[in-house]
């Protein structure tokens, strides 16, 4: 087998994990009974993490996905009482979205949602195969963009104290951890699995 073929086999199987990544995880939210979806889950996730109520524009930025993709995000959280709007106190044409009480106990069940969605993904590996598989996948999201040197944009949830056991957060941004928002490519959205 050629380099090339090996390459396009490998690639194939990473594609294959993750839509198995995406099934899992997506059937584990579900079984929590919020009504949320995945790319609202990572939105939740992702504004747990503001030490202030940021504005829509900074979440559209922090999760990559064009403005009105946070619009209709937000529009779904706030119809179940999970965030709410509210006007920036210094500027009252900007928008701060915040997480409510029920969004944060919301927010607690999803994870342990995602824990398990973790455990049923990576229950075939040993400690060492995990902390191997952490290692890998930490090259190949750092890569490199040129012959310059390794890339400096790091999507949310990428980075060191991001993982758990072993260096690494299980069921987090390895395999698949991106698919549960909508990502911008080209300028067009591509809506979750």
């Amino acid at each position: 087998m050629t380099t090339s073929d090996s390459d396009s086999q490998l690639a194939e199987q990473l594609l294959r994990l993750t839509r198995r990544v995406h099934r899992i995880q997506k059937r584990h939210i579900e079984e929590c009974g919020l009504g949320v979806t995945p790319a609202q889950s990572r939105l939740l996730r992702t504004l747990a993490h503001y030490g202030s109520p940021p504005r829509m524009a900074d979440l559209a930025e922090r999760l990559e996905v064009v403005p009105r993709a946070i619009t209709t995000l937000v529009d779904g959280l706030e119809a179940g009482g999970k965030v709410r709007r509210a006007p920036d106190p210094s500027n009252r044409r900007v928008i701060r979205v915040e997480l409510t009480e029920d969004g944060r106990r919301a927010l607690g069940r999803l994870r342990g949602a995602r824990r398990s969605a973790a455990e049923e993904i990576l229950g075939a590996l040993s400690d060492e195969q995990r902390r191997e598989l952490g290692g890998l996948l930490d090259t190949l999201m750092d890569g490199t963009t040129d012959q310059h040197g390794p890339e400096t944009h790091r999507p949310e949830g990428h980075g060191a104290g991001e993982h758990g056991s072993g260096g690494r957060r299980a069921g987090g941004h390895g395999p698949g951890g991106h698919g549960s928002g909508e990502h911008r490519s080209g300028g067009q959205e591509r809506v979750p699995h």
